[in-house]
């Protein structure tokens, strides 16, 4: 039996389905039955609850062979990362006591680093919670820059006629569409083939620029002169928390984070092979863009 944390999200639903697909028995959580209503439909047992409840979990993970864990963002939070490691002390406990013998971790780029890593220094810490468990096979899926970011300036597309961002202009970067990530994690929950703890990149197609993603995203949506501007981190964390709403301590993470990748940090062991490499282009994402765009 799989369990499936952050199955509405944008892994855990492919990943939960291509499962119950498979003939698999499926149990899911979510924070709400409305939202889950699709898998539950498909034969997903569903569990309602917060993944940073160790007891919930552990009546989760009753009965578990596999575990897919992910940790969600909070962007009210006033610590980003002590959030981060009280969702992995929980899930942690949940492996221990039921003794699940699989995990498959949603981690990141940069989680090698032990400090300065903004986001991503929780998913450093849950590695290394995960791997002190004993008997637990761990398989930590370390995926770059995520293609769905780049939505989150569609409002900025629409009022100012550009994209833009702290991330470096001239810095070239491997850019994932998430449901590869999904892809990638089921395959391997089906086969079961990891031993002891384990890293495995996902770095999409290949590297970009984020002037190169604007104008394929521009020529999509019918902006062919669509610009970027390397935004200062003093104004991004200001339309952060103005206009996203998030906390400063979230606006400060993400730019220690973007910091990091601008030096690279974040990817200095972002080795690209074939089993990196996913399929998903930019070419191919500027269509999820434009839909997105124009709804």
């Amino acid at each position: 039996m799989y369990v499936i944390t952050g199955a509405t999200g944008n892994t855990g639903k492919i990943i939960a389905s291509t499962l119950l697909e498979a003939g698999k028995k499926v149990r899911i959580i979510s924070r709400s039955a409305e939202k889950a209503k699709e898998l539950t439909d498909k034969g997903a047992e569903l569990f309602i609850g917060e993944t940073s409840d160790a007891e919930f979990l552990k009546k989760a993970f009753d009965g578990a062979t596999a575990v897919y864990a992910m940790i969600p963002v909070d962007w009210q939070t006033s610590n980003y990362t002590e959030g981060q490691v009280e969702h992995a002390n929980a899930i942690a406990e949940a492996l221990r006591a039921n003794q699940v013998k699989y995990v498959v971790a949603l981690s990141s780029q940069g989680a090698h680093l032990e400090s300065g890593s903004g986001v991503v220094l929780g998913l450093h810490k849950m590695e290394n919670i995960f791997n002190k468990i004993e008997g637990l096979n761990a398989l930590h899926l370390r995926p770059s820059y995520f293609m769905e970011n780049t939505l989150g300036m569609i409002g900025l597309v629409k009022q100012a006629g550009i994209m833009g961002s702290p991330i470096k202009a001239d810095l070239s970067f491997p850019v994932i569409a998430t449901k590869d990530i999904a892809n990638y994690a089921a395959k391997r929950l089906l086969s079961l083939d990891f031993e002891n703890h384990s890293i495995q990149n996902l770095l999409g197609a290949r590297e970009v620029t984020y002037p190169e993603i604007a104008k394929v995203y521009g020529q999509a949506i019918g902006i062919n002169d669509l610009q970027y501007v390397e935004f200062s981190p003093e104004d991004f964390k200001n339309a952060m928390m103005q206009q996203m709403g998030t906390s400063e301590n979230v606006a400060d993470t993400l730019n220690e984070f973007i910091g990091a990748l601008n030096v690279g940090k974040v990817l200095a062991l972002a080795t690209r092979d074939a089993e990196s490499t996913t399929p998903t282009t930019i070419e191919e994402f500027a269509q999820t863009f434009n839909y997105v765009y124009n709804m």
